[in-house]
């Protein structure tokens, strides 16, 4: 498919903040417990199944990709930026990335153990998510699992002057509702194992919400046909 317009602002603000944003993101120890208790769950499951290897959709730095090879899965990332790509691969030299678009993977059907989509999606346009969240079911092998983690709001829409040291930037982002993103999961064809909203505190700025699903085995579609 043609690559969606949003995407050059994308991956120009990216390469802009990469050093930046890699200096300031927090390292997965750093996050807090309920957090990193997803990420763990995560792998837990994706080891469980034995499936296949996960993809780190949307990896930045790499700082989440190699916390994923240290719970005990076989992680890649992928991202839009080269910039950011550039330095996952100088900071994580025995792990696998490329540059790549979430709207479409080059990626073969039914390969992937897991997908993580960490704060990875809001900048995708709300009616191009159903394209992203095709994306991540056609890739999974059936019984494999999906970890989407974000921002979630009222449906705000937000394009920021600047980010991560006053660098301008041209990228918008959206927070949408908790049940809009389920139902959006549900009708890509997903199944939900759990659903976790975090609301802010002292630490958290904005509600975030993890959505831990799993692509259904034929066993599972029989069953509900």
């Amino acid at each position: 498919m043609t690559e969606p317009s949003y995407l050059a602002a994308v991956r120009e603000s990216y390469d802009t903040v990469a050093d930046d944003y890699a200096a300031l993101v927090k390292s997965p120890s750093a996050l807090d417990p309920l957090s990193r208790s997803m990420l763990t769950a995560f792998a837990e499951l994706v080891r469980a199944s034995g499936r296949g290897p996960v993809a780190d959709v949307g990896c930045g730095p790499g700082k989440v990709t190699a916390h994923l090879a240290g719970l005990g899965v076989s992680p890649f990332g992928i991202d839009v930026s080269p910039k950011m790509i550039e330095l996952a691969r100088g900071a994580y030299p025995g792990l696998h990335f490329s540059v790549g678009s979430m709207t479409a993977l080059e990626i073969e059907d039914d390969a992937l153990g897991g997908i993580l989509a960490h704060y990875s999606t809001h900048h995708t346009p709300p009616e191009l998510l159903p394209v992203v969240f095709a994306e991540f079911h056609r890739t999974l092998a059936p019984g494999g699992h999906l970890l989407l983690v974000g921002h979630v709001g009222a449906g705000e829409h937000r394009r920021p002057a600047q980010a991560y040291g006053g660098h301008p930037v041209s990228f918008e982002s959206y927070r949408l509702p908790t049940d809009q993103l389920a139902q959006l999961l549900n009708q890509a064809g997903f199944s939900s194992n759990a659903q976790l909203v975090q609301e802010p505190d002292e630490d958290l700025k904005w509600k975030i919400a993890s959505f831990l699903a799993h692509k259904p085995t034929a066993e599972e579609t029989s069953l509900t046909s």
